[in-house]
This record gives C-alpha cells, sequence and structure tokens, in this order.
C-alpha cells in the first residue's frame, strides 16, 4: 500500500506522523529509548522483519533521529544511538503509553511503569502547560494560529477554524516568560 506523505501539510501532528505514525517506528524508537540499540536486538525484540527494519532505522538516521555509532571494528558493526532530535521524542511516547496504560492496560494493569529518577516516585506521565504547569486537556485549551499554518491539503477546514478563533479571541496570547 502507497502512503501519502504529509509532510507538505501545515500541521505540526502531519508532520510528525508523517515520520512515526506507523506502529513499528513508534516500537523502534521506545526500543532504542530504553536501551536496545544494536540492530539484532530490535530484530529479536519487535518480530518484524529485517528488511522493514532496515528501512525505518535507515529513515530514522536520514531525519536525524537517529545516528548510527561503531561499537566493533572487526567485522565492523554498529548500533543505533538517538539525537537529541530523537531522545525529544520521548515524552511522545510517555503520553501515549499513559494513554495506553489507562484504556488499553486491561486486568492485569499497565505492563511498564516509569519511575522518576529526581524523586524516586512512579510517574504518570501528563503534558502540562509549561508556564503554569497545570495540566493540558481538550476542555481548556484553544488551538489559535501560528506563524507557519496555512490553508491547503490537509487544513482544508480545520486552518479557517483555526484561524477565525484567532481573530475572536478576547485576551491578547502571550508566549511564555524567557527564563
Amino acid at each position: 500500500m502507497t502512503r501519502t506523505p504529509l509532510s507538505g501539510v501545515a500541521c505540526s501532528i502531519a508532520r510528525a506522523t508523517d515520520l512515526f505514525g506507523d506502529a513499528w517506528t513508534a516500537l523502534i524508537m521506545r526500543d532504542i529509548l530504553v536501551g536496545l540499540r544494536r540492530f539484532d536486538e530490535l530484530a529479536q525484540d519487535l518480530g518484524l522483519s529485517r528488511k522493514i527494519l532496515a528501512a525505518r532505522l535507515a529513515r530514522l538516521v536520514e531525519e536525524g533521529v537517529l545516528t548510527r555509532e561503531r561499537y566493533q571494528d572487526s567485522p565492523p558493526r554498529e548500533e543505533y544511538v538517538a539525537t537529541e532530535k530523537g531522545r525529544e521524542f520521548y515524552p511522545v511516547l510517555l503520553a501515549l503509553m499513559a494513554w495506553g496504560d489507562k484504556w488499553h492496560a486491561g486486568p492485569a494493569g499497565p505492563p511498564a511503569q516509569i519511575r522518576h529518577n529526581a524523586c524516586g516516585h512512579l510517574a504518570t506521565p501528563v503534558v502540562a502547560c509549561d508556564a503554569c504547569r497545570e495540566p493540558l486537556t481538550v476542555a481548556d485549551t484553544t488551538q489559535l494560529p501560528g506563524p507557519g499554518g496555512r490553508v491547503g491539503p490537509g487544513t482544508q477546514l480545520l486552518g479557517p477554524l483555526i484561524a477565525a478563533r484567532g481573530q475572536e479571541a478576547s485576551e491578547p496570547v502571550t508566549a511564555p516568560d524567557a527564563d
């Protein structure tokens, strides 16, 4: 099946989904960020074909999400390491995990837990406002137009809706303080 590229859609969700939208890519990133970095480890853990794994890893390297680092010279062998861009995908995985734990964990409970090393507590990931630290929900947020927004493929109806909200906003939008 041929996928429609989403990289040209004026939506950050569409652009990120273009790279991370298939289940294998997200699971590859999960494994790498947790500590599995070698091709054979990833293939064994995920149980997917070596051809698909190689293609997904090549794309992640091409996009600057992963790098290949040599760990053995004879024979030459490399492992995959997350770049800063790749490490910043971790909160996205944690948000997916929290949602999956809440709605799909089953009677046995979540298959994994997250310990926050700084305080030692088990943590439930929460997406929060960077200014006030309150959790962000669909009920208490409004999408407003951004500088890169435009109407086009993938935003035919959404683009004008968001633009209208920006014009109707009664309070000025302020950026978070630069600390």
